[in-house]
């Protein structure tokens, strides 16, 4: 499921990702509210925070994840990754060369590190 973050400045999309992530978690949630923010900024700022909780994603929430992303790409000021998951680290470092913006990795314990990065 993923959910968003509330009581972060307008310019951050941010959400918490728990249990098994799916498609219409990013079609009902995710995907609206970036593309909210979008028409009211040039540049949006993303937080995901995946915590302990977090049990995988399914085939097609990878494909819309994706997608988002690289229709974005240019949009993205910085990408904030809140994750202690090996597995995880290693796509968003990949995927960090696609992205014009600003990424950024934290692990779970420097939540509060990310939040403020990104809310800059």
């Amino acid at each position: 499921m993923i959910s968003e973050i509330p009581k972060l400045p307008d310019h951050v999309a941010g959400f918490m990702g728990t249990g098994y992530i799916t498609a219409l978690d990013y079609e009902s949630v995710l995907i609206p509210t970036v593309e909210d923010k979008l028409e009211r900024h040039d540049k949006v700022n993303f937080l995901y925070h995946l915590p302990e909780e977090f049990c995988g994603f399914e085939a097609g929430a990878l494909w819309d994840d994706a997608k988002v992303g690289l229709t974005h790409r240019s949009e993205w000021g910085k990408v904030a990754m809140v994750c202690d998951v090996p597995w995880m680290e290693r796509a968003v470092k990949v995927a960090a060369f696609l992205i014009k913006g600003e990424v950024k990795l934290f692990s779970t314990d420097h939540y509060h590190d990310a939040v403020a990065w990104v809310s800059d």
